[in-house]
């Protein structure tokens, strides 16, 4: 048998996943749990299916600390449908919908929302080139409700602590990159929600964590496939559901629940994202970040260095080195390692090793 290689993976999502988990899912690839079948082939109505999904949010609900007036779904669309679903089932016909813009996925969100109705930007830090958080909202005491992203993948800023809606106001939050990365108060939420591929399993699901009053807005005649409602009362289970990728959202909870639990993922993630801020911040302005101090993502660190053509090299050469996704989103450019729950803090090791043997060479 050869030795296993893996990659020193920073994609940005797609990620990595733990190789627990996929060790797991290997050895019950081919007959899950004595069916002689792969999850992949069994029904999603089979009692075996409908251990997987409950305990996938069992497990959920345990680590995040879910409460009962909560309900969870997986849902499929990814992450750029909830832009959508969001205001057609949760914005009342003619009231209004504050947004705050913090980077690209914000600013998608708001462009859908923009085309079911009236929108209010509450914030919008475009003049930064999305290097910070706003310093002041502008907030409609009346909104239907306020919706940010809690990290921006692409500009590597991220929220450690929600903004404040005005009182009676619902609070929305796209979670996609930085899901079950830390504790966090379910309470202070209206809806959650993350699509799963960069902190909690493959792509193809999107978990929601919504607060049941808030069903109660759903309109009548909703498309079945878009209505929260109909989602929460089938327990996601109308259709087919991405079977495959909810069995790997599973194993991966069980692998965080056995690290200890959000706070020993938030401690691992915090010693990642200091040791390679503290490479950028020592290395005399050969490396820049882009997100300014207090607004740095602990999942997406985004950084330049002095030419494209040295961040082209770099990217090639760590490349060679079996360092992977190290390059930034092409809307921005520069170079970005997303350091989601999955990455070792070995790999960020050995990527600060390459950072300053690589300034050396070209510094």
């Amino acid at each position: 048998m050869t030795e296993l290689k893996r990659a020193h993976n920073f994609n940005a999502g797609p990620a990595g996943l733990p190789l627990e988990a996929l060790l797991k899912a290997q050895v019950e690839l081919l007959d899950y749990q004595g069916t002689g079948m792969s999850v992949m082939e069994i029904s999603h109505r089979s009692k075996e299916f409908e251990n997987i999904i409950n305990e996938a949010e069992a497990d959920l609900r345990e680590l995040l600390g879910i409460p009962a007036n909560y309900s969870v779904l997986f849902l499929q669309g990814g992450a750029s449908l909830q832009f959508s679903m969001i205001p057609m089932n949760l914005r009342p016909a003619g009231a209004s919908a504050d947004y705050i813009i913090t980077g690209a996925w914000s600013k998608k969100a708001v462009q859908e929302a923009q085309k079911l109705g009236v929108t209010h930007i509450a914030a919008d830090t475009k003049e930064s080139n999305y290097n910070r958080l706003p310093p002041k909202l502008d907030l409609d005491s009346k909104a239907a409700y306020l919706y940010y992203c809690s990290n921006e993948t692409i500009h590597g800023v991220e929220f450690l602590n929600e903004p404040q809606p005005p009182d009676g106001v619902p609070l929305i939050c796209d979670g996609s990159s930085d899901f079950v990365s830390r504790p966090l108060d379910v309470t202070k939420y209206a809806y959650l929600y993350a699509g799963v591929q960069k902190n909690v399993g493959p792509a193809g699901v999107v978990i929601g964590i919504i607060r049941d009053d808030m069903l109660e807005r759903v309109p009548a005649n909703m498309p079945v496939m878009l209505d929260y409602k109909l989602q929460a009362t089938e327990k996601s289970l109308y259709n087919t559901p991405p079977c495959f990728a909810i069995y790997m959202v599973g194993l991966v909870l069980k692998w965080i629940k056995k690290l200890g639990g959000l706070t020993a993922i938030e401690a691992r993630n915090k010693a990642k994202a200091d040791l390679l801020y503290q490479t950028i911040d020592q290395s005399g302005g050969f490396f820049k970040g882009h997100a300014q101090v207090e607004a740095r993502s602990r999942m997406n660190v985004t950084f330049r260095l002095p030419n494209e053509e040295l961040e082209a090299t770099f990217v090639s050469e760590a490349k060679k080195l079996n360092m992977i996704g190290l390059k930034g989103h092409r809307s921005v450019g520069g170079l970005r390692a997303s350091i989601y729950n999955a990455v070792e803090l070995s790999d960020v090791e050995t990527l600060v090793q390459f950072m300053q043997e690589f300034q050396k060479k070209y510094g």
